[in-house]
């Protein structure tokens, strides 16, 4: 590891949102090659980096089941929509010369591993990058949990929360001018407040388990690197 980290090893959420770009719905191909690059360049500091990717450019099994479908039926469509974008993006990691690995909650053996924690870590160790695809293998739980209980499976102390927005705010950015942005939070602030980070289950498993959330910008450059060396971006959840 580069003696200028601060973390030796990361978990980057990314939302299928953030994929998108600008689009309403699919993948934006040159969002996808620029969150690579960021990637490659922090595996290139000698930081172990795990990935857990969203689906809502494809599918969301909330909104799924608002219009009409069983929310179980529609977690797994989700579900499934998570392991198209993982697919993805191994595919422009590895065509940028990272070695890389999908591992998925839901068997799907012809094109990806089943997750094993002990082969996902040893991974990590030879310094290949682990998307987690398909959540938690369960219905009724979140990306954003699965990132916090993957986080706590592997020995990774920080969730890097990407988003599209510099950090938490009192309230919306885009709609109120004096809105308030957040340097930090305590877990149970962002619980009290009803703040948008992740999931309440997601933050209380971090709260539990001493997990530090750090949101920020993916559409600025270098941000993710910044963070691995431990400059102030963002909000810090801890």
């Amino acid at each position: 590891m580069s003696t200028r980290a601060k973390y030796s090893r990361i978990l980057l959420k990314l939302s299928g949102e953030a994929l998108a770009g600008d689009k309403q719905f699919g993948i934006e191909s040159s969002v996808i090659v620029r969150i690579a690059e960021e990637i490659k360049e922090v595996v290139e500091m000698g930081i172990e980096v795990a990935v857990v990717v969203g689906g809502g450019n494809f599918f969301r099994g909330v909104s799924g089941s608002t219009g009409g479908m069983d929310r179980a039926s529609a977690d797994y469509v989700g579900m499934l929509a998570t392991v198209m974008n993982s697919l993805l993006l191994q595919s422009t990691l590895e065509k940028l010369g990272v070695p890389t690995r999908v591992q998925s909650a839901i068997t799907m053996n012809e094109v990806a591993e089943p997750f094993i924690r002990r082969r996902a870590i040893r991974h990590l160790e030879k310094k290949r990058v682990v998307i987690l695809a398909a959540g938690t293998g369960n219905p009724f739980f979140t990306t954003d949990t699965t990132a916090a209980l993957r986080a706590n499976e592997l020995g990774i102390n920080v969730v890097l929360k990407a988003t599209k927005v510099d950090g938490i705010y009192d309230k919306d950015p885009k709609k109120h001018a004096d809105a308030k942005k957040y340097e930090t939070l305590s877990y149970l602030d962002v619980l009290n407040k009803g703040l948008e980070v992740m999931d309440s289950t997601a933050t209380t498993l971090c709260m539990d388990n001493k997990i530090t959330i750090i949101v920020f910008n993916l559409n600025e450059h270098g941000n993710i690197a910044r963070i691995v060396k431990g400059e102030n971006i963002g909000t810090v959840v801890k």
